[in-house]
């Protein structure tokens, strides 16, 4: 499967470093605004959350030199509609700059068949054709219909698998969800006006995102439910309320998740159904631990959701709290490759 990377962010570049790791995936174009491609390897090589890069690139004819010799093409247009992706016989493009034009944009790169399909590493809602998270409703993704897939964000990636399958087994009536999410970019070092990254020029209305995220936990309201809720068969955000924190952390989330269920269940019901899904998941969605950790240990965890089962608890019957970490890159990365690779096979099916 040859890949077109657009944008080179945090996302970008955890989707970089998995997809060496992949023999089945070829990286043939990365479009990246930053004009310095010796930056651009230098993010690569070496990264403060996970180190230097195994395999270390070189910058070889204005392009990225893998040591196996293969060259990476490197482009620096702002628009997503003016790579020419075509010139490289990419099979999927995935827009991780997280800039909402590029995805209104991305619809037309499938239209004109400069690529079979456009990922979208966000959850743009009705700008796509089909938002997709694994082990939740990828059995409803229509090959004939579906081209711009939206593969969500990492809060849903993790939480709406662990509700709908808990709705699907015991039933929920109501919830409410508490995410504490790691700072990101677009945050300060210093207090100011926090700017937005999906519309540059816009100044965020939620003005505690300007503080700085060193040392400060910021309560904000959150897309984790909204992006949850697109992909849930019954649950609506009606029935599950949401809240989160921006961590003063680098890396790592989580989801302190309270449920009504709609019939009486026990602590050990609960893990019996997660251990079961576990036990039988065609990716690695959900993963069950007991070990006394905190959120640095599941850096590079490759779930979509570990559930600390340590914590679990059922109060009057059916009042349910469940926890769950996730590396919100890492982990989230590996679940849009993993997309790709579904969508892939579906297609193969067809030919």
């Amino acid at each position: 499967m040859k890949i077109g990377i657009n944008g080179l962010g945090r996302i970008g570049r955890a989707i970089f470093r998995r997809a060496l790791e992949m023999d089945d995936i070829e990286i043939c174009i990365i479009n990246e605004a930053n004009p310095d491609i010796g930056n651009i390897c230098y993010t690569l090589n070496y990264d403060t959350i996970y180190g230097p890069l195994q395999h270390t690139v070189v910058v070889k004819e204005g392009c990225l030199n893998l040591e196996d010799g293969s060259l990476i093409k490197v482009s620096n247009y702002v628009s997503i509609a003016d790579v020419p992706w075509e010139d490289y016989d990419v099979d999927f493009v995935i827009e991780a700059t997280g800039v909402k034009q590029n995805v209104v944009e991305a619809k037309q790169l499938v239209t004109d068949e400069r690529c079979r399909r456009v990922f979208v590493t966000h959850a743009p809602g009705e700008t796509v054709d089909f938002t997709m998270v694994l082990g939740c409703n990828e059995h409803l993704l229509d090959i004939d219909k579906h081209f711009l897939i939206a593969t969500s964000i990492c809060d849903a990636t993790a939480i709406a698998p662990v509700i709908e399958l808990l709705d699907n087994k015991i039933g929920i009536d109501h919830g409410q969800v508490t995410t504490l999410h790691p700072w990101l970019n677009y945050q300060n070092l210093m207090d100011g006006a926090s700017s937005s990254w999906s519309v540059p020029g816009e100044i965020y209305h939620h003005y505690a995102l300007g503080r700085s995220a060193i040392g400060n936990l910021i309560p904000k309201p959150t897309s984790a439910i909204t992006a949850t809720c697109q992909v849930l068969s019954r649950i609506t955000e009606d029935k599950i309320g949401s809240f989160s924190y921006r961590t003063p952390t680098s890396i790592v989330g989580s989801a302190d998740i309270t449920l009504l269920l709609s019939e009486d269940a026990s602590t050990e019901q609960v893990h019996g159904i997660l251990s079961a899904y576990q036990a039988d998941q065609k990716w690695d969605v959900l993963n069950l631990m007991s070990e006394p950790l905190v959120s640095l240990d599941f850096v590079n965890n490759r779930h979509s959701a570990v559930v600390d089962t340590r914590w679990t608890s059922v109060v009057g019957k059916n009042l349910l709290k469940i926890v769950l970490w996730y590396d919100n890159e890492a982990g989230y990365s590996l679940r849009v490759l993993d997309q790709i690779r579904y969508v892939s096979s579906l297609e193969s099916k067809l030919t």
